[in-house]
């Protein structure tokens, strides 16, 4: 059983969007998230019940304007966003948009500490600075059990189908509001091509190659050589964490990922193509989600 299970859970909601408390909304800064929110609010009249927070964990890696977009939900919606990073010393820090990261601080330190690269096995930069930075900062208000609400959609079973997977020693449920509801991608483009204001990013048939890390290792080859096509700059932060040689994880090398070049490597593929490469449909952004 797991220690979640002590919470008291209401056998009266009208919705997915009528939600348990305390609960945690997890913002990832993208559409889905965003219209999952909003969908909330909407549910209560435009204020969330006092023991529900809406939390944001930034790694640093974000693009700016998914910094910006999460701004803007806070201001045009009038809701309260906790902007949390993980810190090696204290936990979390408490941010805001002018304060955030932007050049993968909290992530790079993460990794100097940890002495080896996050992989697609050891996904520790997923459970260190996104998962662990909202649990610590849900202890520290004074939740010991709460309901964490995820941006979900129903045309996506096998994500929903983890989170039935709870480990013994988490101390949440999690639901997916959009998946109860049974809203898929096609609900979350209609909403934000008649919504006031929009993420600043490209969507291509329903995901955001751009959100969440610029150049995580958990999306496919070709996705992030066509970003780094247009986005050359993005490349050098990855590159310098596969040059710190912390460790002798691979004989090729210390790299993210020991089944395709490094960053290094991709970088000058992308620069020797003339067409864009196509985006890759198993992209697997883990717990970051859009």
């Amino acid at each position: 059983m797991t220690k979640a299970k002590e919470l008291i859970r209401r056998t009266d909601r009208v919705s997915g969007f009528d939600l348990d408390t305390p609960g945690c909304i997890s913002f990832s800064g993208g559409r889905t998230s965003g219209y999952m929110l909003r969908q909330i609010l909407d549910f209560y009249g435009g204020t969330l019940p006092k023991d529900v927070r809406v939390v944001f964990s930034n790694t640093g890696k974000e693009m700016n304007a998914t910094l910006d977009f999460v701004r803007d939900c806070e201001i045009n919606w009038n809701v309260k966003i906790d902007w949390v990073e993980w810190h090696e010393s204290k936990k979390f820090v408490m941010v805001n948009h002018n304060s955030a990261s932007r050049n993968g601080e909290p992530y790079d330190k993460l990794i100097t500490k940890r002495k080896f690269l996050p992989n697609p096995v050891t996904r520790y930069c997923t459970s260190e600075l996104k998962i662990k930075v909202m649990k610590d900062f849900m202890l520290s208000i004074g939740h010991k059990y709460w309901v964490n609400y995820v941006g979900l959609r129903y045309d996506e079973p096998h994500r929903v189908a983890r989170l039935s997977r709870a480990k013994d020693k988490e101390r949440w449920d999690s639901e997916a509001p959009l998946h109860t509801e049974k809203r898929t991608v096609k609900d979350v483009a209609k909403f934000w091509e008649n919504n006031s204001f929009d993420l600043k990013l490209p969507g291509i048939n329903g995901k955001t190659p751009l959100g969440n890390c610029d150049l995580c290792f958990l999306k496919g080859k070709n996705t992030i050589m066509n970003i780094m096509k247009n986005y050359p700059e993005k490349a050098q932060w990855w590159m310098d964490q596969e040059k710190k040689q912390l460790g002798t994880k691979s004989k090729d090398g210390f790299k993210f990922r020991s089944d395709r070049p490094d960053y290094k490597t991709m970088l000058e593929i992308s620069k020797s193509q003339l067409d864009l490469f196509d985006f890759d449909k198993s992209d697997d952004a883990c717990f970051c989600h859009d």
